[in-house]
């Protein structure tokens, strides 16, 4: 029998596609260390010849300069270290109040710019289209050079329902305080929350795999109830107590006081931020297919029944990858309150480095929380991003 002669030269190595590629990506790998080593090392040379201290020890010294209505304790007297806390404390607060503002502003007007009433829908265009033209700083000017200068003096306060005081030295809000029994209360409440959160996610998965009705929902808020029910009886039926704010002197004492600084710094953030948002949510709801929504309603599900159990879940799935980059953008946008005196963490980080002298390990440490900020919420909101997203087999 005749044998057939067969090809069995090898492919020589630099033709070999697999080899290439190691080979390409062990080069590329070389030269971005070996180009990062270069740049840390004449840093570290420029620094030294310019006798530039780089390290943190300057957050030990006494800070020296005061903070205006700081969130934690702090007097002038404490560290660096102290104030950047503050500062922190401070971002924390304007972005996450901004955040939910946001959100709640931004559904609200993508859903009237989705409504077939003409006026309403038009009313949202122009909040949207006004909002998104407009650069933040100045929309922040225009709150807190413009806006709070028609404001008037404390002896002639705006009263709203609360009560709430509205004048040029901020506004003054009714405010619940925690009595001494409070804290039971308090610490039964959370647990209670734990406890339902807990009930809540073992009984949902039990109807996932045995499709049996497990009641998750109403168990889980009856569960709230009960301890937080009880928390007010062991606490003697007052918890709290509503903390009026009142006119004394020059000013108004008690209750919870937002500066203007504040109070533009939030409107501005959260208006600017709920604009892009509303665009956001419209395109996610109007990308549901609308056979859905037919029949939804063919089934008998009102108005809102369609909204809430077929659009909106279905909808989330294409909002939330956006949402993260507007929730990361006003984050990072707060850091704009240094113009109207908010001293947040990249605020105090300019004082630090005006008085302390340590531009580069301050300016290292206001990159590293913006960005730790970031990298946790993108993490946080990814995970609930691959948990609403459809499985495919």
């Amino acid at each position: 029998m005749a044998s057939q002669k067969t090809d069995t030269t090898a492919i020589p190595f630099y033709r070999d596609e697999r080899i290439l590629k190691i080979i390409a990506q062990i080069v590329s790998t070389v030269v971005i260390f070996g180009f990062l080593i270069w740049a840390v090392a004449n840093f570290l040379k420029a620094a030294d010849a310019r006798n530039m201290e780089l390290s943190f020890g300057f957050l030990k010294e006494a800070a020296g300069f005061p903070i205006s209505n700081p969130p934690i304790e702090y007097e002038a007297g404490m560290t660096y270290g102290r104030a950047f806390v503050v500062g922190l404390m401070n971002t924390l607060l304007i972005s996450g109040v901004g955040v939910v503002a946001a959100t709640i502003i931004g559904t609200l007007v993508a859903l009237a710019r989705l409504s077939s009433n003409w006026l309403l829908s038009r009313m949202a265009l122009v909040f949207i289209e006004f909002h998104r033209n407009i650069p933040l700083l100045v929309l922040l000017f225009i709150w807190y050079f413009v806006v709070f200068s028609f404001v008037p003096p404390v002896k002639e306060s705006l009263v709203w329902p609360g009560p709430t005081f509205i004048n040029k030295r901020g506004v003054y809000i009714t405010w619940p305080r925690l009595t001494e029994a409070g804290s039971t209360f308090l610490i039964l409440s959370i647990i209670g929350i734990i406890a339902a959160v807990i009930v809540f996610i073992i009984l949902r998965r039990r109807r996932k795999y045995t499709g049996k009705n497990t009641y998750y929902m109403p168990i889980s808020i009856v569960l709230v109830l009960i301890f937080c029910v009880s928390g007010w009886f062991l606490s003697g039926g007052s918890p709290f107590q509503l903390d009026i704010p009142f006119l004394k002197g020059f000013n108004y004492q008690g209750g919870l006081r937002l500066t203007p600084e504040f109070s533009g710094m939030f409107l501005s953030l959260s208006l600017y931020t709920a604009a892009f948002i509303a665009e956001v949510v419209r395109g996610g709801i109007q990308a549901v297919n609308k056979g859905q929504i037919e029949a939804a309603r063919a089934v008998g599900l009102n108005q809102l029944q369609v909204l809430s159990l077929v659009v909106m879940p279905q909808a989330l799935r294409i909002i939330i990858p956006p949402m993260i980059s507007q929730y990361l953008n006003l984050t990072k946008n707060s850091s704009l309150a240094l113009a109207i005196g908010f001293q947040e963490v990249f605020a105090i980080g300019k004082i630090t480095i005006n008085q302390a002298g340590r531009a580069v390990p301050v300016f290292g440490l206001i990159m590293i929380t913006y960005l730790s900020l970031s990298l946790l919420t993108s993490f946080i909101l990814n995970i609930y991003n691959r948990r609403i997203q459809f499985v495919v087999r």
